[in-house]
This record gives structure tokens, C-alpha cells and sequence, in this order.
């Protein structure tokens, strides 16, 4: 097998494996979300509020890809299930500042323990040159996600090459 046919077969199978990688953590994240009574939006939107520690409504809609409207009864439903709290944000008052609760936090985590633990175990045989190159690959496949988000929400449809 030449070079380039050899390439072009790997390339097929990265993007098959990306494609099953995509699809299962979807319906581990269904799996989760259901497990802990909550939707996916929410169980996105306090995985959000874990990484980036408080956050306006403005930008948790931004982030889960929601409505302003539909943010507001998700941000009730979880400020009334004691997962997050939302107070006004003393510097202007239109705007919503949502923290989730330190206290719900191990709880959100505990369902991921047996899956953080594979995946640790997993890394462990890896070099750190793969472990760069695998996180070079996922920032750049968050910015393709978010160029693409971005796309779609100003209606761009257009297939286009990059």
C-alpha cells in the first residue's frame, strides 16, 4: 500500500472513530442526565458552570446552544432543584449571574468516577508528545464546533471546504 492510499485509509478510520466516539458520548451524557434526573441541556449547562465557576444566563444560552427563554425555565428548574443559585449581578442589574452550588458538586461528578478512572488508566501508557498532540486535536476540534455552531445560528447552510 502506497503512502498517500495508506494515509487516506487511516484518515477514514480517524473520522469513523471520531463519529462513534461522538455518538457514544452522547448517549453517555443521555445515560447520565437521566440517572441524575436531569435533561441533557441541564446536565451541559452545570458541566459549563463546573468549568468556568459562575456565568451570566447570556452566556450559559451562548454555551448550550439554547434560547434566552429556554435558559430562564432551565435555570429555574435547576435554582429549584438546589443545583445552581442566579442572583442579579450588582454591576447591572439586567443581567443574571448563575453559580453552581459547591456542595452539588461531587454529586454531579459521582456517576463519571468509573469512566475518569478507565480513561486515567488509559493515559497512563501514553507519552506526553501523544498527550499534547491529543490536546492540540481537541482544541482544534472545539474551534471547527464553534465556527460551525456559529454557522448555523447566523444560518449559514452552505457546504464549504476549509
Amino acid at each position: 500500500m502506497s503512502h498517500e492510499s495508506a494515509r487516506a485509509s487511516a484518515i477514514v478510520d480517524l473520522m469513523r472513530a471520531g463519529r462513534e466516539t461522538s455518538r457514544l458520548s452522547m448517549v453517555f451524557r443521555y445515560a447520565i442526565a437521566e440517572r441524575l434526573g436531569l435533561t441533557v441541556s441541564d446536565l451541559e449547562c452545570l458541566d459549563y458552570l463546573a468549568d468556568v465557576g459562575s456565568a451570566t444566563a447570556g452566556q450559559v444560552a451562548e454555551r448550550t446552544n439554547l434560547t434566552t427563554g429556554a435558559v430562564t425555565s432551565m435555570l429555574r428548574r435547576l435554582q429549584q432543584a438546589g443545583y445552581v443559585t442566579a442572583e442579579r449581578d450588582p454591576a447591572d442589574r439586567r443581567r443574571v449571574i448563575v453559580t453552581l452550588r459547591p456542595e452539588r458538586v461531587a454529586e454531579l461528578e459521582r456517576p463519571y468516577e468509573r469512566f475518569a478512572e478507565r480513561v486515567e488508566r488509559l493515559i497512563e501508557g501514553y507519552s506526553v508528545e501523544d498527550v499534547m498532540l491529543l490536546v492540540r486535536h481537541f482544541d482544534r476540534m472545539q474551534a471547527i464546533y464553534l465556527a460551525e455552531l456559529d454557522s448555523l445560528a447566523s444560518g449559514d447552510t452552505a457546504q464549504r471546504s476549509a
